[in-house]
This record gives structure tokens, C-alpha cells and sequence, in this order.
């Protein structure tokens, strides 16, 4: 991020009745909202689509799928690089036309190549318009109010698959994948580039203010200060975000791997779709309370005490879905699993910011999410590989428990979340 930009000639006030990074908040929640719905949630609707109408195989698609989470979190790299240097509503608005008009293409979707650039072009678009970008932006709005910010912002990502799943799959089944995917891109455009030009700025120096809406300090010579933190390469070398990222490889592998198998689970414990398809939408509906709720608790404690009771929450639900048989213990451990699953997507960007500051946070974040986003496509292979192998899902289950066993160990290990930027401060005292 540059050092001390001047303001800029905002179409929206500085000041006002409420704090502007508010309404940053409400604007990355939409963004949230509309692309992860019509972009990370419709994968497994166009799976099902590419198999029925294209005629791949289930195979090809998924290893095409898995080629989606790897091409965003190489191009979250770029995004990272990008958020630094630029003005970031350039940035949100080229990566919904991109997803728009690949989405648009899926209809004349007929060889195996144009599957997988299909995947890889809708993975670079996904980089450049959700997470990273949304959650740099936030972060850059708030200090003391930071937890909250990001816990609000980030609950379109849960939204997003209950607004939007059904719409996509009621446009595919109705019109197939080639017409229905005409009005998903307009209806992601739409809800994304003009909110995203006319709301979005790129830091509250840019319309004179400091974070949390505090007057901004300045330097000797009447510039704005530039954000405080630690440099990329010191980051990316500490012992904190080696293994603080390697923890969440292990949960993010598990929950994503989690999140693929649930409805296949349920249905096949229970004999009935429609109660698999209840248990996702508890799961999903939890996941938003359980990020609302860890937003409030994390003004009042430690982040990383938070995200070792989330691990071990993590692993209880993974080990209760090994032996859970029953339509009401599934749905009471599908909620349990669901407040896992909103608080992993919130805590990494939160604990990013808290551990390196905003000196260079979007490229720190956009490394983080790489790696984990790799880790994400091998979850649902792990646990299908585990399920074949082992003959069942209660074995398989109980095997990923290890997981959130091995991301609470790291975690631990990775030493105090603000190890760097206190040495530096303790530096720079006289």
C-alpha cells in the first residue's frame, strides 16, 4: 500500500452521522453476497450440469473444479500485488466482467480444454472480486472495530449460497446450463460493478480520515502518515505466519473437504434428499450466526484463545458426523459444524491484519490464501479417497479430526500473534 495518499475527491462525504467504513462494510457484503453466490457456490450446480448436458465425465469435472481454487489462489497473488499500487474498484470491477463472461461462455462449453479454461478463467475472476479484495478493504477501514467490520462484511460469503443456489439451480434445471448462465452473468454484473464504483475507496486517508473514522496523523511536512506494519518479506519468513497459515491448510482442507460430502452423507444415513438438503441450509444458516456472533466476542478476547476453540469445536463436529444416525443428531451436528465453518472464512484475513498490520496486508493475505486455497481443492478428494478406502464415511471422518488436531498443534506452536510488530515497535523506542 502506498505511503500516505492525499485524499481524494469523494462522492461520498468524509464525515457525516456514521463513520463511512460502515458503508464500505455494507458494500463488501453485497459484493460478497452476489459473487461468491453466483461464482463459488454454483461449482457443484455446474458440475452436475457438465456431466448431464455436456457429457463429461464426473472425474473430468472435478479435476477441473479443483483447477478453479488453484488458478485463484496463484492469480490472489496478482490481486494482492495490484490492491497495493491501484485503486481497488478497478480491480473488483475487471473481476466481475471477467467471471460474468466466462460464466456467460458455459453454454458452449464441448471440449475438455475449453472445460479447463473454463475453470482456471472462473478461478482468476473469483480472485480479483471476493475474498482478498474485500476483506484488504475492510481491514484498511477499521483498527478497534476490525473484528466486527470483517465479521459483518464477510457474511455475504455465507449468504450468497442460500440467496443465490437456488435461483441457479431452479435458471439451469428450467433453462439449461447454456440459457440460464446468460442471466447469472448479467445478474452478477449488475449487483457488483455499479455498487463497487460508486461506495468503494480504496483507505479512509483517501477521503482524510485514519481508521475507525480518528483524524489522520500526519508528518512533519503536513502528510498523511502511511499505515503502519511489517514488510512482505519479513512476513512471509516469520515463524507466526508459517505456521499460523499451516493451521489453517489442515482446517480449511478438512472443512471445504467437509462441505462437499455433507448432503451426500446425510441423505445416505437418512434415505431422504430433502433432509440433506435441510442440513446444508442449517450448516449454512449456522454459519452466519457463528460469524455474527464471533464478530461481538472477538472485542473481548484473544483472537488465537477464539480460534482454539473454534479447532476444537472443528474436531468434535468432525468426530460426531463419524457416529452421528439420527435426522436430529445430524441436523445438531451440522449446526455445530456450520459455526466452524463461518468463524475459519472470517479468523485468517483478522488474525492477518492483527499479526502484520496494513503495511503490506493484501499481499500478505493473497500468500496466505493462495496456499490455503490449494490445500481447499484437495479436500474433497481426501475425504472421497478416505471414504473409498476405508469403507464408509465414519472412518473417513474420524480421520480428519486429525486434522483439526494438527491445526490446533500448529497454531499453538506459531508463538504470539503480534511477535513482529512488537519487536519493531520495541526498535523504534528511544
Amino acid at each position: 500500500m502506498d505511503a500516505g495518499p492525499e485524499p481524494e475527491s469523494p462522492r461520498a462525504p468524509a464525515r457525516g452521522p456514521i463513520f463511512y467504513g460502515w458503508y464500505i462494510v455494507g458494500t463488501v457484503f453485497v459484493i460478497h453476497t452476489v459473487s461468491c453466490g453466483l461464482i463459488f457456490y454454483n461449482l457443484s450446480i455446474f458440475l452436475k450440469a457438465f456431466v448431464a448436458e455436456a457429457g463429461f465425465s464426473v472425474s473430468a469435472t472435478s479435476n477441473a473444479t479443483a483447477l478453479f481454487f488453484i488458478s485463484s489462489g496463484f492469480a490472489g497473488l496478482a490481486v494482492g500485488w495490484l490492491l497495493d499500487r491501484y485503486d481497488p474498484r478497478w480491480i473488483v470491477t475487471f473481476g466481475a466482467f471477467l467471471s460474468a463472461g466466462v460464466l456467460a461462455t458455459a453454454g458452449h462449453v464441448g471440449e475438455l480444454w475449453q472445460l479447463y479454461g473454463f475453470y482456471a478463467l472462473f478461478g482468476i475472476g473469483n480472485a480479483a472480486v471476493a475474498v482478498i479484495p474485500g476483506m484488504t478493504i475492510v481491514a484498511r477501514w477499521f483498527t478497534r472495530q476490525r473484528s466486527k467490520a470483517i465479521a459483518y462484511a464477510s457474511t455475504g460469503l455465507s449468504l450468497g449460497g442460500i440467496v443465490f443456489t437456488p435461483l441457479s439451480a431452479t435458471l439451469v434445471e428450467r433453462y439449461g446450463l447454456g440459457a440460464a448462465t446468460y442471466w447469472l452473468a448479467m445478474v452478477l454484473v449488475l449487483g457488483v460493478v455499479p455498487i463497487a464504483l460508486i461506495m468503494l475507496r480504496r483507505s479512509p486517508e483517501a477521503i482524510g480520515l485514519a481508521p475507525d473514522g480518528d483524524p489522520p496523523q500526519r508528518k512533519a511536512d503536513g502528510s498523511i502518515m502511511p499505515p503502519d506494519g511489517v514488510a512482505f518479506e519479513d512476513a512471509i519468513r516469520s515463524r507466526f505466519f508459517v505456521l499460523c497459515t499451516t493451521a489453517f491448510v489442515f482446517s480449511m482442507m478438512a472443512q471445504v473437504g467437509s462441505l462437499a460430502h455433507q448432503f451426500r452423507l446425510v441423505a445416505t444415513r437418512t434415505g431422504d434428499d430433502h433432509v440433506a438438503a435441510l442440513a446444508v441450509s442449517i450448516m449454512a444458516a449456522s454459519s452466519i450466526a457463528g460469524r455474527l456472533i464471533g464478530g461481538s466476542l472477538l472485542s473481548r478476547i484473544a483472537s488465537k484463545h477464539y480460534l482454539y476453540a473454534i479447532y476444537v469445536l472443528q474436531g468434535v463436529s468432525f468426530c460426531a458426523f463419524a457416529f452421528a444416525e439420527g435426522v436430529v443428531a445430524l441436523f445438531i451436528v451440522s449446526a455445530m459444524f456450520g459455526a466452524t465453518v463461518g468463524n475459519m472464512q472470517m479468523m485468517q484475513p483478522l488474525i492477518m491484519a492483527e499479526a502484520f498490520g496494513l503495511k503490506a496486508y493484501a499481499r500478505i493475505l493473497s500468500v496466505a490464501q493462495m496456499i490455503t486455497t490449494c490445500a481447499n481443492a484437495a479436500g474433497p478428494a481426501l475425504l472421497g479417497f478416505l471414504y473409498m478406502t476405508a469403507g464408509g464415511y465414519q472412518t473417513a471422518y474420524l480421520a480428519i479430526t486429525v486434522s483439526s488436531v494438527l491445526g490446533f498443534a500448529s497454531l499453538y506452536a506459531a508463538g504470539p500473534v503480534r511477535a513482529l510488530i512488537d519487536a519493531q515497535e520495541k526498535e523504534l523506542r528511544p
